[in-house]
């Protein structure tokens, strides 16, 4: 591989001592402007017993109190702003499904440094000036698309705004555009290489080398799944909302093991979901985020929901930045059954290990008796259904399948679940997010451990 190309190495490549340095500053900067701006943080910090003038070294960080979501929701629409809304040129918001949408906004500053992280990141991945990038991620108040597109064009590519869905004629574009780079949701890249499979379209018809993937989380066997069908190099890239939107930390090409934070602009630190301490460093934990030179809607101590870890070992791309492991799993996303405590991913991770399974699959949750259920539907690959000869569920290769599957649920996750077989095709192809998760517990009894975990610290 050619020498790694580094967008900004003013603060890439920054010295431990120096970063720190220019964090203390922008920190203190925020935490005053926090408190004289905004007085949800006014009121917070005070009831904490704390304020600008206890923020003396990063380390007192620690001291003061958290931001959540349930934070962004009680104050909507614009009561965390720091800015009249004259001085904001854009607002996002989420699709609110959970109750009221979280509102966020920036400044024209905050569009540049948006644009400046999205930029680092695509230098990162081995983008290259004069790449062609076809961007399908959501455009409108989702910011993964416009993130993307901003820092492309900035980066000095070319942005193909494809979005989300209409797959065929994705398919088209990458054919007569010849895009090097796809930027996706890893479950919609999955979908356009099954999609060109059933229609015949040969691989070699598109030129793609490059995927940046994110806004949901994915298994190293997801990856190895992407990489095969599109025969392209898939790394990770990182980012919500709340903090910026896509572009908070990337996988470098080179190293392939973390993702580089960009720690001029957004803090991290890893606390105990339980009980709010930081842990040190390589312990794995809750996500945090302080946003270091927003203005608009800056946040304090943000956390994530996202298990991750740090981690402050060299990178073979030269970067100095500390790294943060791929997201293994959300608080938000993770699933009580009976008692056991298991993440969608974890399922995955089985799943995805078994050759006659496609990544296509369900988890559909209910109650019966008092008693929670998990039926895990997944789709078995078209070699399979060809192998086997026909699909029929009194066969005893289908039954062999569906108890191995069971088994291998059981000993490796201590969970018990029915599994149901399904023809290719037979779930739903996902457009942009995949849903992987259907619960149709009623929502006064559904588990909620994140806000279990939040209130205790």
């Amino acid at each position: 591989m050619s020498e790694p190309f580094i967008w900004n190495p003013q603060f890439e490549k920054i010295s431990r001592s120096d970063l720190e340095s220019l964090q203390l500053g922008r920190l203190q900067t925020l935490v005053a402007r926090l408190y004289e701006k905004v007085p949800f943080y006014k009121q917070l910090m005070n009831t904490h017993g704390v304020s600008p003038k206890s923020l003396k070294t990063l380390a007192d960080l620690k001291n003061f109190p958290f931001t959540r979501k349930y934070d962004l929701r009680e104050n909507y629409p614009f009561g965390l702003f720091s800015e009249p809304l004259a001085n904001v040129t854009r607002l996002h918001a989420s699709s609110g499904t959970k109750g009221k949408p979280t509102v966020v906004g920036y400044t024209k500053n905050d569009i540049d440094m948006w644009s400046e992280v999205c930029a680092r990141s695509l230098a990162t991945a081995g983008a290259r000036p004069g790449d062609i990038l076809h961007n399908s991620y959501g455009y409108g108040l989702f910011t993964g698309g416009l993130g993307m597109h901003y820092g492309a064009e900035k980066f000095g590519v070319t942005v193909v705004p494809a979005s989300g869905g209409r797959t065929q004629q994705q398919i088209l574009l990458l054919q007569d555009f010849g895009a090097r780079i796809l930027c996706s949701t890893p479950s919609y890249a999955l979908n356009i290489a099954y999609t060109m499979e059933e229609l015949g379209i040969k691989r070699d018809s598109i030129k793609l080398e490059l995927g940046i993937f994110g806004a949901e989380p994915w298994t190293e066997e997801l990856r190895a799944q992407i990489e095969d069908k599109l025969k392209i190099q898939a790394l990770d890239i990182y980012g919500l909302s709340e903090i910026v939107g896509p572009g908070v930390s990337m996988e470098c090409a080179l190293g392939r093991n973390g993702l580089h934070v960009w720690e001029d602009n957004f803090l991290p630190e890893i606390i105990d979901p339980n009980t709010g301490d930081v842990l040190p460093i390589g312990e794995e934990g809750e996500l945090v985020f302080t946003t270091l030179t927003k203005e608009a809607i800056p946040v304090l101590r943000y956390r994530t929901g996202d298990i991750s870890r740090l981690s402050m070992e060299t990178c073979a791309c030269g970067r100095t930045t500390v790294r943060m492991a791929r997201v293994r799993a959300r608080l938000d996303d993770m699933l009580i059954i009976r008692g056991v405590n298991v993440y969608p991913s974890e399922i995955e991770k089985v799943l995805l290990n078994l050759e006659e399974l496609s990544p296509h699959y369900q988890l559909v949750i209910d109650r019966k008796k008092a008693l929670d259920t998990l039926d895990i539907q997944v789709e078995v690959t078209e070699e399979i259904v060809k192998a086997w000869g026909h699909f029929e569920h009194d066969r005893v290769e289908f039954s062999g399948l569906t108890q191995r599957i069971q088994m291998l649920m059981k000993d490796n996750l201590g969970i018990t679940a029915d599994v149901r077989l399904m023809k290719p095709k037979d779930i739903a192809r996902s457009e942009g997010k995949a849903v992987r998760v259907i619960d149709r517990r009623k929502a006064e009894t559904k588990p909620t451990e994140t806000k279990q975990m939040a209130s205790k610290a």
